[in-house]
């Protein structure tokens, strides 16, 4: 039995990056037209899905999958955060700017002013690091994994950022252990 691709290019086989492209080549560009809406954006899809399965080719386990699962995994993957990106309207609001108190002054509108002062107030609290992912993720609507590649931090210390940030923003603010779960 010949030794799998993806093993090959883990090994610094060259000449298996082009026996992917040849195998796999139809299959990423397949998932990726039915997922994305133009030909465009699916071009750009395939090459950064080829360079993302190149670069995890050593992640590769056959006893866990087969090569095309693995290769179509990481090609809807790439597809789903790709998508988010192309959705997602990047505020360049800062965090006083969302919170800022409204030109009306019925109650309901009040209510919210205070309680987003309040939970503006508990963000200024936090620890620098906190703030920032917090920013980056709440107003921003970035996934860890970009706040990760944008600021440089490894992804889990922007996952631990995040968690006790948001935690310690809740002790601020007195939620109860009821409305902790409610609001997660």
């Amino acid at each position: 039995m010949a030794e799998a691709i993806l093993k090959r290019i883990a090994s610094g086989d060259r000449e298996a990056v082009a026996s992917c492209l040849d195998q796999y080549g139809g299959l990423v560009w397949s998932i990726a037209r039915k997922m994305l809406r133009n030909t465009d954006d699916a071009e750009d899809a395939v090459q950064e899905i080829f360079i993302d399965i190149w670069k995890n080719a050593g992640r590769f386990d056959e006893t866990l999958s087969s090569e095309t699962t693995f290769v179509a995994m990481i090609a809807r993957r790439r597809i789903f955060d790709r998508i988010r990106r192309l959705n997602r309207r990047v505020s360049a609001d800062s965090l006083e700017d969302v919170v800022a108190e409204p030109q009306s002054r019925d109650d309901r509108k009040l209510q919210l002013s205070v309680e987003a002062e309040q939970a503006a107030a508990a963000m200024r609290s936090l620890k620098p690091e906190q703030q920032r992912v917090l920013q980056l993720s709440i107003v921003q609507g970035l996934s860890h994994q970009e706040i990760a590649d944008i600021t440089g931090m490894p992804l889990g210390t922007v996952k631990t950022h995040a968690r006790r940030g948001i935690i310690q923003a809740r002790e601020m603010l007195g939620l109860s252990e009821k409305e902790k779960e409610v609001s997660a």
